[in-house]
């Protein structure tokens, strides 16, 4: 059997390549890591969260994110099943404690005898005879690929990505803070923070008047908006954070009261010791980060574990590179997989390198050549990145890439997304109905 080479380690190569070997076929999994970071990664465990904990929405009959999940645990995703086994309180949303969660992932692919894993940096991309390659190095491709890359297809695309602070729980004022998920949905997993409206003016200001970290070519970045550092967020108007990533909408204190403003803090392990600042992704320097913060009365002596940081993700112009299963137009040995195809989330990366996975295998088993339909969210994701767009930019999973329901022309928000998700999840199991079994 050919052997699949897979560059890069995190959450799109881990999953190619488990799916692969889990069906016979060896891989060599290339991963740079412990011989070389990138300025995000701190850890050398396969499958690293660098930016939140959280893989957003786990609401499978109401948001999109959480039906892609469920796609994923239908089609056998290792990302799923670490996430099961270390998942964190947050409400309606599954967070991982990351630590574990890599763990875990590390652990079964270094259990697979059919995967042999290599520490080195790979500089260039294969020539067409030389075997089939997934490219799931992410982001923060290194620069010697990103060269190649940019020179095999044309010049790359470069937008900014930012993290949020995280502070340790026993240094959060909870005299200043009350728990509960908005309108009450959930198990109470969230600490809010409100502002009255002075606090929140002071706040604004001094945000806005912040020191911020200067970065090469800063002022040419693109920023995808799910990422919107919270002071660029700030700069389009002062009361763009209140609606927004400190909208009080849904959440009364204990007294009934809605506040003038609120800032969420979510678990960032199981053990609850440390809390992520829920939106607050910022490019602020590290110091200046801890005085505006602070200014929030539950964070006045918050101690900060981790700032948050900007870096810098790479993504191609997919629509004029890749096939809908993520094989390369101009060279059928070559896939892509992960945020670098212009997926944008853990979860939509980690679906990216399942499909991958997926077709690989069926085309070196004989199986027929496979579509996942638009009516799912994992093949509308690949439609999207697939498909001709002047205009291409990161997409996340949503309802808007899915085709009309035909069966119902009702307004009912909530009757609309459970056909979406019966639609779905009908089509992806019929799928795995046609597709070669772990052996």
């Amino acid at each position: 059997m050919q052997k699949v080479t897979v560059v890069g380690g995190g959450l799109a190569g881990c999953e190619a390549a488990y799916y692969l070997a889990r069906r016979g076929i060896p891989v060599r999994l290339v991963e740079a890591k412990p011989l070389f970071y990138t300025p995000a990664h701190a850890s050398p465990a396969l499958a690293e969260l660098v930016c939140s904990n959280s893989l957003k929405s786990d609401d499978v009959y109401g948001n999109a994110c959480g039906l892609l999940k469920e796609e994923m645990r239908v089609l056998g995703s290792l990302t799923m099943e670490a996430a099961a086994e270390n998942r964190v309180p947050a409400g309606g949303a599954l967070a991982v404690e990351r630590e574990g969660f890599a763990a875990y992932i590390t652990a079964k692919i270094g259990a697979c005898p059919l995967i042999e894993r290599t520490a080195a940096e790979v500089c260039t991309l294969p020539g067409k005879g030389e075997g089939l390659t997934v490219i799931a190095t992410g982001p923060l491709t290194l620069d010697a690929l990103a060269a190649d890359i940019s020179r095999r297809f044309g010049k790359g695309l470069h937008f900014y990505d930012a993290s949020a602070p995280v502070v340790a729980a026993d240094s959060v004022d909870f005299s200043h803070a009350f728990t509960g998920d908005r309108y009450g949905k959930g198990t109470g997993d969230y600490v809010n923070c409100p502002l009255d409206k002075a606090e929140y003016d002071a706040f604004v200001s001094a945000l806005l008047g912040a020191e911020k970290v200067t970065l090469h070519d800063f002022e040419k970045r693109e920023i995808f908006e799910g990422c919107m550092p919270v002071e660029i967020m700030a700069s389009r108007g002062h009361d763009t954070l209140r609606f927004g990533t400190f909208k009080p909408v849904g959440l009364y204190d204990g007294q009934g009261r809605r506040p003038y403003a609120v800032l969420q803090l979510r678990k960032e392990n199981a053990a609850g010791t440390a809390y992520n600042l829920v939106g607050c992704q910022t490019n602020l320097k590290f110091g200046e980060q801890k005085r505006v913060f602070s200014l929030i009365p539950a964070l006045q002596n918050a101690e900060f574990l981790r700032y948050g940081v900007m870096h810098r993700n790479t993504y191609l112009q997919s629509p004029d590179v890749l096939h809908a299963d993520f094989s390369c137009k101009a060279q059928d040995n070559l896939y892509f997989a992960g945020q670098i195809t212009g997926v944008e989330g853990y979860v939509e990366s980690a679906m990216s390198g399942l499909l991958a996975g997926v077709h690989i295998a069926e085309r070196l088993l004989g199986g027929k050549k496979i579509a996942f339909p638009p009516e799912t969210v994992c093949g509308a994701l690949s439609l999207y990145v697939s498909s001709p767009n002047a205009d291409f930019q990161p997409m996340n999973a949503n309802y808007g890439i899915l085709p009309p329901l035909r069966d119902y022309a009702g307004r009912d928000k909530k009757e609309k997304r459970r056909r979406f998700a019966e639609r779905s999840l009908a089509a992806v199991k019929k799928i795995k109905e046609n597709l070669h079994s772990p052996v």
